[in-house]
């Protein structure tokens, strides 16, 4: 007669055979489980954030065979007022700071409220959920060339139609409304997806609760709605804001940074001065100084959303 070896989870964390004995899991198997997120980690994210902090302690061009130790030489410079980079460096945090402080309201409000109405039960709701995300789908490439084809101040279509030359790309402060609102409407999206999520998370008894109570609509929004989309909201915020300040391919593609510097964010000034300029010391000394600034904006807006919870 054969014999049943099925085996069954201990709370141990082993496994029990039918005839009572316990097969515990060997001490490097989580591990086992961790390695492939640990060698990408390791290839992708450490060893190259530990070779660019080592690159930018150097006079570093990759086209000449010496690479000159200059130690903190290249961030004092991005402190020292007049020197060759400092004046181009903190123009550029700058901008990366105006378009952040005009992006982030609209990337955390609007999808907030295209969340709450794709909420609701309506016909044709599946149609307008992927009508309202499709946008992010598409790369910036293409987003940038279709933003550079209507708002040409030349031959683009809205000028055409407005009857105006208004300068979209070329003057600020149009050029500032024509950069956030692409980002907006191609990253919109996304947010109100993760809003979206965070509202089918909410208990509906606790808005059947508020509605015995005589809690009116907005009373709900307040006291149920924002309270229980907290949590979602701080990620929405903190990954908004980086991503925000990380802003490149809209610059680069739809204004070139005109007028003049004006729209020329930190990262592309990193990446025309690696690039371009073949100084990659410099380009990483500023890719650092540029990391801590948005690690501490991130500490700090987390450090706010816990003091407002009360942890």
């Amino acid at each position: 007669m054969a014999v049943d070896t099925v085996s069954t989870r201990t709370a141990s964390g082993g496994h029990a055979t039918s005839r009572g004995r316990v097969r515990r899991a060997g001490p490097l198997t989580p591990y086992l489980f961790l390695l492939p997120y640990l060698v990408l980690f390791l290839g992708f994210v450490l060893i190259p954030a530990v070779y660019g902090f080592w690159v930018s302690l150097h006079d570093y061009n990759y086209l000449l065979p010496g690479k000159p130790w200059v130690g903190w030489r290249n961030y004092a410079d991005l402190f020292t007022p007049g020197s060759r980079d400092s004046a181009d460096f903190w123009r550029g945090m700058q901008a990366t700071g105006i378009f952040t402080v005009l992006s982030v309201p609209l990337l955390v409000i609007c999808p907030l409220g295209v969340a709450l109405l794709l909420n609701r039960a309506f016909p044709g709701r599946s149609f307008f959920r992927a009508v309202f995300f499709a946008p992010y789908v598409l790369g910036v490439a293409v987003v940038g060339v279709l933003f550079r084809f209507v708002l040409d101040p030349n031959i683009g279509l809205v000028n055409f139609y407005l009857g105006h030359a208004i300068p979209w790309t070329t003057d600020v402060p149009w050029a500032w409304v024509s950069l956030v609102g692409m980002t907006v409407w191609w990253t919109l999206g996304f947010n109100a997806v993760i809003y979206l999520a965070g509202l089918q998370d909410i208990s509906p008894q606790l808005y059947e609760a508020a509605r015995v109570d005589g809690a009116s609509r907005w009373d709900e929004f307040r006291h149920v709605t924002l309270p229980g989309l907290r949590p979602v909201g701080m990620f929405v915020l903190t990954v908004t804001i980086l991503a925000s300040a990380n802003m490149f391919g809209q610059s680069f593609l739809l204004t070139k940074g005109a007028p003049g510097t004006t729209t020329r964010t930190a990262i592309m000034l990193i990446a025309q001065t690696g690039l371009g300029s073949n100084r990659q010391g410099m380009a990483a000394a500023m890719s650092y100084l540029l990391a801590l600034v948005l690690m501490a904006v991130s500490v700090l807006n987390i450090r706010l959303m816990q003091r407002r919870d009360g942890s």
